[in-house]
């Protein structure tokens, strides 16, 4: 069995065998264009790593939880972590490590080196992997080689490369993965060519950096870039960047640099340099034939070839290609530093301020055609705010999964998901809403004459400080945010009450609070040697935001939701009398024409037909299978919300089960014994709150709440992902 090939091993039919990478550098090599030395770790490696392990079983085993198909993004996230930790604690076999070991040492004893991706799927005309699986540069040492393979080939089951296949409708079983092992060269200047400019096929594209390629590839170090005819190669135009930074080797691998202020005057490539760029692309471009996306890299006057793949563009997916989408939802350190920045001064602050400008209108005063105009404002602004929240709060949650992957490759924990715990904070808004609740419920408890007149809806002015104290939280959250639906402020009040009530119905021991991390960050940040140890700190910083705000984001967006609910209900409220049935199915559209035009008649969708099916049983589930969102196991009546309108009607000690936690539910998770959801993830909304209280929880059960009815007694196993009814 080929585990380990040479460039003058590869033949014209073992693309299957070493992959795209390596089988398009063995192309350019037989060719005579220069390329660093390198050998290719075989696909049949791969296979027997699998095979040996077992480890092979086990991923079909994660990824078998539910149809793929049917996965969201989030559940995809977790499983490409939990993969890619068993991928960190399953060693090579020894034999064939030791058949790895044999090349490796012979070809790169004391040289560094830059591991990268060979799919064999990859780099192909049809479809581009392109940044969606892992290469590492600078790394040093047999030992550590052998241990980057393996992470490349965990990152065939990263998440952007699942979301990538799942995009393209490709089988996961068949996935495989070659490995380049590649001699690092220490390139002073690097770049990329796209032989065939994508929006003018009449140019060439070259962009270029100081120093190595990887700032200018994950987007870190803005490149310069030439435009040149694409027949002469004479520069048609020059966008000079911003030179300030450079990627450099470091004894920890690469490093962020200062870039020197004469190197910053200068653009990387002169005409010279840019000639041989362009020349050394259409020379690619002949032995493939077809237009070329090619790494290159000047060492000195010396020009190498580092990596070339064919051009792919939207049409060869017929436009719906969304590897760009699925790269963003990986930042770089820097990225997202600038992100968490913007969010914080920007983002949310701006859903808040339009939230509460919102809150003050007075929309029963307003006319109907000034209502219909105010719908679609809001309506407008609330879709302006979920694209902002697509675009930067979504990738955003890469930072807790940055600092999850650091943690996970110094610790190897059994668990996974052990670095949430040092995420936890005090600062998430909805933990801060519901704090202000159990204050509340305390003084209820504490009161027994506040509680009589409250369950009796007696309203006393000395108590006009309890009252204030329900006010100010309305005023601050939004009605939307504890009601879900507008209502008369009087209703509003009582209909907290009842939540109030439910909740000083439990003990004050009962009441639970943050589970905090103690002394493991100290512990986390003494595995990195001192000059280390500021980033470390930064990144655990980061990571923090990003698990704070992910909560926090949502609690802004439910504000801005909840006022355009708000302008729907008066709107729906107003045209009743000329639907007096099935208007609250209509939608702001319908809603802005039958405002505008007297005569507009609103089409009345039929209620649908039951269909009653006789039988002598009724087939029910006994044990439902989800993804574990939350250590512990708790056992409870199972209260089955479809309506947020229900949520009052939950009772201490009951299992929430939903389609989804948004905000405006997460106040009554306090009171919850468990949480089973629909949707799945670590990172959805529901299961960070969850384990805020410590409470278990399991998503991504398809079906859940149609499996699950009110009433039924159910035990949520939070460690296994397991739901038992009955």
């Amino acid at each position: 069995m080929r585990y380990v090939v040479t460039p003058q091993d590869v033949t014209d039919n073992q693309r299957p065998l070493v992959g795209g990478k390596a089988f398009a550098l063995a192309m350019m090599w037989r060719k005579g264009i220069r390329v660093p030395d390198w050998l290719c770790i075989t696909t049949t490696a791969y296979g027997e790593y699998l095979s040996a392990t077992g480890l092979g079983a086990r991923i079909g085993l994660e990824l078998n939880r539910k149809r793929f198909e049917d996965m969201r993004w989030e559940e995809i996230w977790d499983a490409s972590l939990r993969i890619r930790n068993m991928f960190l604690k399953t060693p090579v076999p020894g034999t064939l490590e030791q058949k790895m070991r044999a090349y490796l040492d012979e070809a790169f004893m004391g040289k560094s080196v830059a591991v990268r991706s060979s799919a064999p799927g990859e780099d192909s005309s049809h479809m581009s992997f392109a940044g969606l699986h892992e290469s590492y540069i600078n790394v040093q040492g047999t030992e550590s080689i052998v241990e980057h393979i393996r992470l490349v080939w965990a990152s065939l089951w990263s998440d952007r490369a699942l979301l990538y296949r799942k995009e393209l409708g490709l089988d996961i079983r068949r996935s495989t993965m070659a490995v380049v092992v590649q001699e690092l060269v220490p390139g002073e200047r690097s770049g990329i060519i796209f032989t065939v400019n994508p929006t003018n096929h009449g140019q060439s594209v070259v962009e270029a950096v100081h120093g190595l390629n990887q700032g200018l590839v994950d987007g870190t170090i803005e490149p310069d870039r030439w435009f040149l005819d694409r027949e002469t190669g004479a520069i048609v135009s020059h966008a000079a960047a911003q030179r300030e930074m450079w990627i450099v080797p470091s004894p920890s691998g690469i490093s962020l640099e200062k870039l020197p202020p004469r190197r910053a005057k200068w653009p990387p490539l002169k005409a010279g340099d840019l000639k041989k760029v362009f020349g050394l692309g259409r020379l690619s471009e002949k032995v493939f034939e077809v237009p070329q996306d090619m790494e290159w890299c000047f060492r000195q006057h010396l020009l190498f070839a580092l990596q070339s793949r064919p051009i792919t563009t939207s049409s060869d997916t017929g436009g719906a290609d969304q590897r760009p989408w699925y790269l963003s939802l990986h930042r770089s350190f820097e990225n997202l530093k600038a992100l968490r920045r913007k969010i914080e001064e920007e983002i949310i602050p701006g859903m808040e301020r339009d939230g509460t400008t919102m809150s003050h209108v007075d929309l029963r005063g307003l006319t109907d055609s000034d209502l219909a105009a105010e719908i679609e404002r809001r309506e407008k602004l609330l879709e302006d705010w979920k694209d902002t929240y697509t675009r930067d709060c979504i990738p955003f949650a890469h930072g807790m999964r940055l600092f999850g992957q650091v943690y996970n490759d110094m610790v190897k924990p059994a668990d996974p998901f052990e670095f949430m715990d040092l995420l936890r904070s005090d600062g998430l808004a909805g933990l801060d809403r519901n704090r202000i609740l159990q204050q509340l419920a305390s003084q209820i408890r504490r009161d027994g004459r506040l509680k009589k007149d409250l369950e009796q809806r007696v309203y006393r002015q000395e108590q006009s400080c309890f009252w204030q104290r329900v006010d100010n939280l309305i005023a601050r959250f939004g009605a939307g945010g504890l009601t879900g639906i507008e209502d008369e402020s009087d209703k509003q009040r009582w209909r907290i009450v009842t939540l109030l009530l439910e909740m000083a119905s439990q003990e004050a021991s009962g009441e639970r609070g943050n589970i905090r991390s103690g002394g493991r960050s100290e512990d986390f940040l003494k595995l990195f040697n001192p000059e280390k140890q500021l980033f470390a700190a930064d990144l655990l910083d980061l990571g923090r935001a990003s698990y704070r705000l992910r909560d926090d984001d949502n609690i802004a967006l439910g504000r801005v939701e909840s006022e355009v609910s708000r302008g729907l209900d008066e709107g729906r409220a107003r045209i009743k009398a000329k639907v007096p049935a099935g208007v609250e199915e209509f939608n702001g559209g319908e809603i802005v024409k039958a405002l505008r035009r007297a005569g507009y008649v609103l089409a009345v969708k039929e209620p649908a037909q039951e269909t009653t099916i006789k039988s002598g049983f009724k087939i029910k589930a006994r044990q439902i299978v989800g993804q574990p969102a939350g250590p512990g196991i708790a056992t409870g009546k199972a209260r089955v919300i479809l309506d947020d309108d229900k949520l009052f009607d939950f009772k201490a000690g009951e299992v929430l089960v939903c389609d989804a936690i948004d905000p405006n539910m997460t106040f009554v998770v306090p009171l919850a014994a468990a949480i089973v959801e629909r949707r799945g993830g670590m990172l959805i909304h529901g299961a960070i709150i969850a384990r805020e209280y410590g409470i278990p929880c399991v998503t991504g059960i398809p079906g859940a709440t149609e499996l699950i009815s009110t009433g039924d007694q159910i035990t949520v196993d939070g460690y296994l992902g397991i739901v038992v009814i009955g």
